[in-house]
């Protein structure tokens, strides 16, 4: 009963009105479904009302191992006590008030990440083993989507941030360009700047542990991420949204089958408002009516699938917006690509294996 509450759980956080996957309130009288707001929660109550059911306390004290909650706790203060809710049979007319804030998708609190057990340094006590297996190949396999907080720690984060914004101060970014240049006008389509590193750069060298942690995620996902055998990835793409209004339209990382099968992001934005400074990723996944949104918050992981299953833009950023992508390969896929496109040239993504992170092929 516990695995399959928790299994329910980790399906339904998304806003049962929008598909939002950030920012959630949950129920606070079925304590199982999710809205992004009361309004939403309102505009949903007519349909949710007739499922909508008294929360078992016992099971609530289950979830939570060596917890017993007194009257209306789940992991934080109740809005709505389980007492005072009248069985189905009487259905209240206006929804219960929302309870205490929902993980975002890909993240199961208690965990990982800013709700779960941490050390002193911010940063998730899981290993990177657990945190692959346990988090993100159950994540990804299911939803294809896979958020993570407190990735790296404040401290390990803010000097990763130093290094990008040195890189910036030196005039080392580039405008952003497009895989086909067909666009009289690439800044009308993506207006970031960005530079490419492979670690062993001077001043890199945080950028470069980032990598290295990406990498060990990774291969310890290797085999279990849906059929791919990963064996490489690109150099890190460093990005700068400059907060002029500049994002990037819908668009598909690998819509040709370049080898490219997940993309790994890491935000670098402390104190970021998405309401006041813009700046989501919005996802759109593929045949389904519900969309993502990610805030690109600091010391934040996104993993995605790169193919046509996740179609997604930058909303226009009105602060400064920085983050760092890598791409890894499927061996296969890759293999295929390189033979087809044999006397291609001026390929940005080199191909770097994952055993040696900073010696590109």
């Amino acid at each position: 009963m516990e695995k399959q509450q928790s299994d329910l759980d980790r399906d339904r956080q998304y806003c049962e009105l929008c598909g939002e996957m950030e920012n959630l309130l949950k129920c606070g009288r079925c304590r199982s479904s999710f809205y992004c707001s009361k309004e939403h929660q309102k505009q949903d109550w007519k349909k949710h009302k007739l499922i909508c059911k008294v929360a078992d306390k016992s099971l609530i004290s289950k979830q939570i191992p060596g917890h017993t909650p007194p009257s209306g706790e789940d992991g934080g203060p109740d809005k709505t006590s389980t007492e005072n809710v009248p069985d189905q049979s009487n259905s209240p007319s206006s929804p219960p008030a929302p309870d205490t804030e929902a993980p975002a998708a890909g993240y199961r609190a208690g965990e990982v990440g800013s709700n779960g057990p941490a050390t002193p340094n911010g940063q998730t006590s899981l290993s990177p083993q657990r945190l692959a297996v346990e988090i993100i190949v159950p994540c990804m396999n299911k939803h294809g989507i896979c958020v993570v907080n407190d990735f790296l720690g404040e401290k390990t984060g803010l000097s990763v941030l130093e290094n990008v914004k040195a890189l910036y101060k030196k005039g080392k970014f580039t405008d952003g360009q497009l895989v086909s240049q067909k666009s009289d006008s690439p800044k009308d389509i993506r207006g970031d700047k960005i530079t490419w590193i492979e670690g062993g750069e001077d001043g890199c060298e945080k950028i470069k542990f980032l990598m290295g942690r990406m990498d060990d995620l990774i291969r310890h996902c290797n085999g279990k991420l849906g059929n791919y055998t990963i064996n490489g990835r690109t150099k890190a793409m460093v990005a700068c949204y400059p907060g002029d209004g500049t994002g990037y339209v819908r668009h598909v990382d690998n819509p040709n089958g370049d080898g490219r099968c997940v993309t790994c992001i890491y935000y670098l934005n402390k104190g970021w408002n998405a309401k006041e400074h813009g700046g989501l990723l919005r996802i759109f996944p593929e045949g389904k009516s519900k969309f993502a949104d990610i805030e690109p918050t600091f010391d934040r992981l996104l993993l995605f699938w790169s193919d046509r299953r996740n179609p997604h833009e930058v909303q226009p950023a009105l602060a400064t917006r920085y983050a760092i992508t890598v791409w890894y390969f499927d061996a296969d896929e890759r293999a295929r690509a390189k033979e087809k496109y044999l006397t291609g040239a001026g390929e940005k993504g080199v191909k770097v294996e994952l055993e040696k992170p900073s010696d590109p092929s």
